[in-house]
């Protein structure tokens, strides 16, 4: 049974920065890619940063340039590492395996908990 725990999320003031961790377990096989999602207050869940097997990475306009997506393989933690935060990136934050692509809505399926990002200006 597939199983996603996402946690490191908190408040912050703009400008500030957090690493948001995700461990995924109960996959039959080694995805092609791991992702993180957000949706913020009345918007769709988006896809905002993907990983694929061969450690190529992929962002959203929206995020590229502050935000690093990154895999401690050993432990199987996906981390998102967030810098210069600004009060739009405010959501709650999902990772997934082969969804999440940036650019991309997701609704329905099995999501985790999330984990709370709040950004304060």
């Amino acid at each position: 049974q597939v199983q996603l725990v996402e946690s490191g999320g908190g408040s912050v003031q703009a400008g500030g920065s957090l690493r948001l961790s995700c461990v995924a377990s109960g996959y039959t096989h080694s995805p092609y890619y791991m992702g993180w999602c957000r949706q913020g207050p009345g918007k769709e869940r988006e896809g905002i940063a993907a990983l694929d097997m061969d450690g190529r990475k992929t962002y959203a306009d929206s995020v590229k340039g502050r935000f690093t997506i990154s895999q401690d393989n050993a432990r199987n933690i996906l981390y998102l590492h967030m810098n210069s935060l600004k009060a739009e990136d405010t959501a709650m934050y999902y990772c997934a395996a082969e969804r999440c692509w940036p650019g991309s809505t997701y609704s329905g399926g099995y999501w985790g908990q999330g984990t709370q990002v709040t950004v304060s200006s």
